[in-house]
C-alpha cells in the first residue's frame, strides 16, 4: 500500500513523486538528495487530482517509509492534521498579501518532528500580485527543511519569476477507464461507474458525486435537457433562470454539508455538549470563532458558486460537443449519451458551423460571468444565442 495508490489515471506522476520523496529521506540521511527539490508546482486541469497528489507527496515527505499509508504520519497529513504540514486553500476568490506573509513567516518554523516543514497551497493562482511577490521571495530563499508545493491549473497562472523556481508536476486528465475503477473500488456498482466516468469528464471527485448522489444526477440531466427546449425568447429567458437555479442549489448543497459539519467540529473543539469546570467559559469564547468561521465559510460559498456556474456551463458545451461529433459522423465516446434523443434532434435541426458558435456563446458566458455580470443576465444572453444559433 502507498500514498499514491489513490491518485486515479497518474501512474507517471505517482512514480517521479515516489522517488523524489527516496531522494528526500537521502538528504535527511546525509546524502545528496539528488532528485529533490524546495519547491514544486502541481498543474493539470480541473478534477485531474492536482492538490490530491501534492497532498500524497506531503504524506510521503513526513514518513519514514517513503508514503506506507498506514502510519500514523500518513494518516495525519491525509487527514490534514500533521503539526508540520501548513495547509493553505483560498476560501473566496482571491488570496491577500497579508495572509501570505503571515504565511511566509510560518513556514520558516523549524519542523517539530525532523523531517520538513511543508506548505501546501491550493490554489495558488488566487493569490493577488502583490501576495505574489511576498510568496517569490520565499520561494527563492526558502529555510533549509522547507517544501513549497503549490497547485494551479496551468503554470501559466503564476509569475515566471515563481513558476521558474519550482520543480513542474504535471497531472492529465484521467481515462474513463481508471476513473470507473476507482469507482467500482469504492463499492459503486460497474453501471453507474461507468456511466459517471463518462458524464464527469475525467473530473474524478465529480464522478463521485453523481455516482453516490441521485439529486446531482437529476441537476445534470435537467441542465443538459434545456438545449431541445428552446423553441422561443420566452423559453430562453425561463432556461436562462432555471440553470441559474440549478447552479444555485447545487452550491447550495455542496456548501450545506461542509458548513455543517465545520460549525459542528468547532462548537465541540470549544467543549459544547461538555461538562465541568470552565466549560462554559470556553463555549461563550467561541462565539468570536464561530464568527471568524462564518466569514470564511460566506468568502468560500461565493467561490462555489462561481464553480458551480461553471461546471453548468461545461456540461452544455459537453452536450454541443456531443451534437457536433453526431454531426461530423465521428466515432467518439458521448458524455452526454444518456441524452441520446435531445442529441439526434438538436443535431439533425442545425449544421456543424451553427453548433460552433453555440458552443462560442457558452464560452462568452463564461466570460462574463468571471467579469462579474449577473450570472442569470449573462444566461439569458447565452441562451438566447442558442435559439437563434
Amino acid at each position: 500500500m502507498s500514498v499514491f495508490d489513490d491518485l486515479v489515471g497518474q501512474d507517471t506522476v505517482a512514480g517521479q513523486l515516489g522517488a523524489a520523496a527516496a531522494a528526500a529521506a537521502d538528504r535527511l540521511a546525509g546524502g545528496s538528495g539528488g532528485g529533490m527539490t524546495h519547491a514544486w508546482l502541481f498543474t493539470g486541469p480541473p478534477g485531474s487530482g492536482r492538490a490530491e497528489a501534492a497532498r500524497a507527496f506531503a504524506a510521503a515527505l513526513q514518513c519514514p517509509d517513503g508514503g506506507c499509508g498506514h502510519c500514523d504520519s500518513c494518516h495525519q497529513v491525509l487527514a490534514g492534521t500533521h503539526p508540520d504540514v501548513l495547509y493553505v486553500r483560498p476560501s473566496g476568490l482571491s488570496f491577500g498579501v497579508d495572509k501570505t506573509r503571515d504565511l511566509v513567516l510560518r513556514s520558516a518554523s523549524r519542523p517539530t518532528g525532523g523531517r520538513f516543514r511543508v506548505v501546501l497551497f491550493e490554489d495558488a493562482d488566487r493569490a493577488t500580485e502583490a501576495a505574489s511577490n511576498a510568496l517569490l521571495k520565499a520561494v527563492e530563499e526558502p529555510s533549509p527543511r522547507t517544501v513549497w508545493l503549490l497547485c494551479t491549473p496551468t503554470a501559466e497562472d503564476l509569475l515566471v519569476t515563481i513558476r521558474s523556481r519550482c520543480r513542474l508536476v504535471t497531472l492529465r486528465t484521467p481515462p474513463t477507464r481508471a476513473v470507473v475503477d476507482a469507482l467500482v473500488r469504492d463499492g459503486v456498482d460497474p453501471g453507474t461507474a461507468a456511466e459517471a466516468a463518462r458524464a464527469a469528464a475525467g473530473q474524478v471527485e465529480r464522478a463521485r458525486r453523481l455516482a453516490t448522489d441521485p439529486d446531482a444526477r437529476e441537476r445534470r440531466s435537467e441542465v443538459l435537457s434545456i438545449p431541445a427546449r428552446l423553441d422561443g425568447i420566452g423559453s430562453c429567458v425561463s432556461a436562462a433562470a432555471r440553470l441559474y437555479e440549478l447552479a444555485e442549489s447545487e452550491a447550495k448543497a455542496i456548501t450545506g454539508a461542509l458548513d455543517d459539519q465545520e460549525r459542528s467540529d468547532l462548537k465541540a473543539a470549544f467543549g459544547e455538549g461538555s461538562t465541568g469546570k470552565g466549560v462554559a467559559k470556553a463555549v461563550r469564547g467561541a462565539a468570536g470563532a464561530l464568527k471568524d468561521l462564518e466569514e470564511r465559510q460566506k468568502r468560500r460559498a461565493t467561490r462555489i458558486k462561481r464553480d458551480t456556474y461553471d461546471l453548468a456551463l461545461m456540461d452544455l458545451v459537453a452536450f454541443y460537443r456531443d451534437v457536433l461529433a453526431i454531426q461530423m459522423g465521428a466515432r467518439v465516446e458521448l458524455s452526454t449519451g444518456t441524452h441520446e434523443a435531445d442529441l439526434t434532434r438538436v443535431a439533425g435541426a442545425s449544421t456543424p458551423r451553427a453548433t460552433l458558435r453555440r458552443i462560442d456563446a457558452i464560452m462568452e458566458c463564461r466570460g462574463r460571468i468571471g467579469a462579474n455580470v449577473h450570472p442569470q443576465i449573462a444566461m439569458e444572453a447565452m441562451t438566447a444565442a442558442l435559439y437563434l444559433g
